[in-house]
């Protein structure tokens, strides 16, 4: 590869990359084969086929047919008439070689000699391919970094197959050539071998032409060799003998297997330049696959030095993540949030140092600082956060290290996943019980009641919340006595929270001194009122009847009597 190609294919646009690179493989693999011999390689099949026993065993058998189907005046006549020995040549010679003994004899013949000319053009097909890596990645290198020419030619070489050794090529006539084991397995390369299996099919039926034409100018410049040389029992004969002779001559036969290695050798070169086109498609074939894979993040590499930088210094197995957080910040925030990202540090975060539950959470929540968020508070039990989907229902900012732990060693997903819907103070008043206590309740209670407990307790004195905790984790049933909004509002406006709380906490109410006491609390302005309805509203609603009673007949008491109306005398 010159400087000039160099340059060529750092400046060109993709069309001009592709021409640069059928370019350098057309000059690649017309210099591995240019130094083939053709005809040595034609020379060693034929003998190793034992094409001179069977061509002669041909000629004769075409002979005698010849000579059985032809009158002795029409034989006779060969001598002297040279359409008539022309018509006798071409017979013979047809019936030579398009007998399909002689056909599959030649078509084996050209596949040997197409095996052997297939390892040639692997080698050189490999040859070809280094300079089109090269141009590969001045064209990538320059536009999005090394690391990306480096991914790319990685690919080509190994669609290519420059990892492996070169196998030897399987031709068979008219199918696709097999592949074995250690073979290349570039496009190119199979491409290669189906053209010479299309020349093994075709090669003998051109063949026959170009023998046919030479046969018969033999048997008509023979005619006075034989008037002379032949006596008159061969007269009989006509040409057929010379005929005979000449086929079976070594010049006949060198003519053969120059037209052998003559048509062979012109086929490869005729599909050089598709072997070169088709190469060239693989490569941008395999560019373009990537960029497809990679699309957005080209993009901007393309168009920003910044980014281009960045991606330079991506390892090749983190391009996939790269992909993956450039979607979910450009879904979110755009091609200003990539910038961003890339300016303070948390794109390179989020690519190199992310663990993988943290992207789990990105992908589900579509955040990449949620992902950083909840990696950075959970530590070694991200997986834990993932697990009970904790990152789902709250933030990481509504935790500490410490509220996390807490929230985990419940060990308890229905537990976990209710707990962790509540608002963080919530939570946090909460996790003053145990963790049995706690995991008791947050199974006995829905999110809404969970929520209204934790209301419950905020503005009560720490010895009333304890008090309160304790009996509703004991006894969760327990939170119905406290529920209402009418009965907090009391609790929290009452001067003895721990008198009242245990009040409205105490099993049964029929017990009058107890009623008593808390009518007392009430009088002397520890507890709300408003409790006592609520604790003994049966009570409560007996006062309240028994003390309207009592205002009637005080009433009744007080109140002066009607005089009598005077007496109606009768009409």
């Amino acid at each position: 590869m010159t400087r000039a190609d160099y340059e060529a294919c750092q400046a060109a646009d993709e069309a001009g990359f592709r021409s640069s690179i059928e370019t350098l493989s057309l000059k690649a693999l017309e210099a591995g084969v240019k130094s083939f011999d053709y005809r040595a390689s034609v020379d060693g099949q034929w003998r190793r086929l034992g094409m001179d026993e069977l061509l002669a065993k041909r000629v004769d058998l075409a002979i005698e047919e010849v000579r059985s189907e032809t009158s002795w005046a029409g034989l006779a006549q060969s001598l002297i008439n040279s359409e008539k020995a022309q018509e006798i040549s071409t017979a013979v010679a047809e019936r030579v070689y398009r007998s399909d003994a002689m056909k599959s004899a030649i078509e084996s013949l050209a596949t040997g000699v197409g095996n052997e000319v297939g390892r040639t053009l692997e080698l050189a097909s490999q040859d070809a391919v280094g300079p089109s890596l090269e141009c590969l990645r001045a064209f990538l290198g320059k536009r999005y970094g090394a690391t990306v020419a480096g991914v790319v030619t990685t690919d080509v070489e190994r669609d290519f197959g420059l990892e492996s050794v070169a196998g030897r090529a399987t031709i068979s006539s008219g199918s696709v050539i097999q592949q074995s084991s250690q073979g290349i397995a570039g496009a190119a390369i199979l491409l290669v071998r189906r053209q010479l299996a299309n020349i093994a099919a075709r090669v003998g039926q051109r063949l026959a032409g170009s023998i046919l034409a030479r046969l018969v100018s033999v048997a008509a410049g023979g005619v006075g060799l034989v008037l002379v040389a032949k006596d008159i029992w061969e007269l009989r004969n006509g040409v057929l003998p010379i005929i005979s002779d000449e086929m079976k001559s070594d010049a006949t036969k060198d003519m053969v297997k120059a037209e052998l290695a003559k048509t062979i050798g012109e086929q490869i070169n005729a599909h050089l330049h598709e072997i070169a086109a088709k190469s060239a498609d693989r490569v941008v074939e395999i560019w373009q696959g990537f960029r497809r894979a990679h699309q957005k993040a080209l993009e901007i590499a393309e168009k920003n030095e910044g980014f281009r930088t960045f991606l330079d210094t991506v390892k090749p197995e983190q391009l996939a993540r790269l992909d993956e957080v450039v979607a979910l910040v450009l879904a979110s925030d755009g091609e200003q949030g990539v910038l961003k990202r890339l300016s303070d540090g948390t794109l390179n975060e989020a690519v190199r140092f992310l663990p993988e539950p943290a992207m789990a959470i990105a992908r589900d929540t579509r955040s990449i600082d949620a992902a950083l968020g909840w990696s950075a508070l959970a530590g070694d039990q991200l997986p834990r956060v993932l697990e009970h989907e904790i990152y789902r229902r709250a933030a990481p900012s509504g935790f500490t290290r410490t509220t996390l732990s807490t929230l985990l060693k419940l060990d308890d997903h229905v537990a976990i996943t209710r707990l962790a819907g509540l608002q963080p103070e919530a939570r946090d008043r909460l996790f003053g019980l145990g963790t049995e206590d706690l995991k008791r309740l947050a199974r006995s209670f829905s999110e809404s009641e969970l929520e209204t407990l934790a209301r419950y307790l905020d503005g009560l004195e720490p010895e009333p919340r304890a008090r309160v905790l304790s009996a509703v984790a004991a006894t969760p049933a327990k939170m119905q006595s406290l529920a209402s909004p009418r009965v907090r509002e009391a609790v929290l406006a009452s001067k003895d929270q721990a008198r009242a709380v245990d009040m409205m906490l105490r099993d049964g109410g029929g017990n009058p001194e107890l009623i008593l006491d808390d009518a007392k609390a009430a009088w002397d302005g520890r507890i709300s009122p408003v409790l006592i309805w609520e604790k003994h509203p049966l009570l409560v609603g007996a006062l309240g009847v028994a003390f309207l009673f009592v205002l009637l007949m005080i009433r009744r008491l007080f109140r002066p009597r009607r005089p009598a109306g005077p007496a109606q005398t009768p009409a």
